[in-house]
């Protein structure tokens, strides 16, 4: 199986939020046509856009896929709505949150769809825990790292590291 990695992003903020986000993972990686490569640790985030709302937990991972991005896109979407995600606010609050932040293949552009996200580069709850699993991916010209070292991580802090989206519920270490 040589299928192209992509990388996503991963987040909630009401509910379970850590159950949600691994039930989402486990769904992804239940796939015929998705297998999961690596998932960084949990973090705890303020609200971005709008910040009236509770903190988010968010997370990356890299998965490999047979799907080119508009069906990995459908399928996401429809793991959002399996878990409870319905149409709302922008940057509102959600139960679950899934967008495709890179891939392989290079740039995607359609209406439906960008990638690279379009503002990935820019975002704390994204760059943090992407630079665990993708320090050298390149975003905006820039590695991964660099840009999460230089982004403002005011009220980012870890939450949980390895094996925290296992079924078991084993964080693996760290809670906040």
């Amino acid at each position: 199986m040589n299928w192209p990695i992509y990388w996503l992003g991963i987040g909630a903020n009401i509910g379970d939020p850590k159950s949600q986000m691994a039930e989402a993972i486990g769904l992804l990686d239940g796939h015929d046509a998705i297998s999961l490569v690596d998932v960084a640790p949990l973090y705890k985030t303020p609200p971005w856009g709008k910040t009236d709302q509770p903190f988010f937990l968010n997370s990356a991972l890299s998965i490999s896929s047979a799907m080119e991005p508009l069906e990995l896109l459908d399928v996401m979407k429809s793991i959002e709505r399996d878990l409870d995600r319905r149409p709302g606010e922008r940057w509102g609050p959600r139960p679950i949150d899934l967008d495709i932040l890179a891939w392989e293949g290079g740039a995607f552009d359609h209406e439906r769809l960008q990638v690279p996200h379009p503002r990935a580069h820019e975002r704390a709850f994204v760059l943090v825990p992407l630079s665990d699993i993708a320090p050298r991916l390149v975003l905006a010209g820039s590695a991964v790292a660099a840009l999460a070292a230089s982004v403002d991580r005011t009220g980012v802090s870890l939450a949980a590291i390895g094996g925290w989206h296992q079924p078991s519920g084993n964080s693996g270490g760290v809670q906040s």
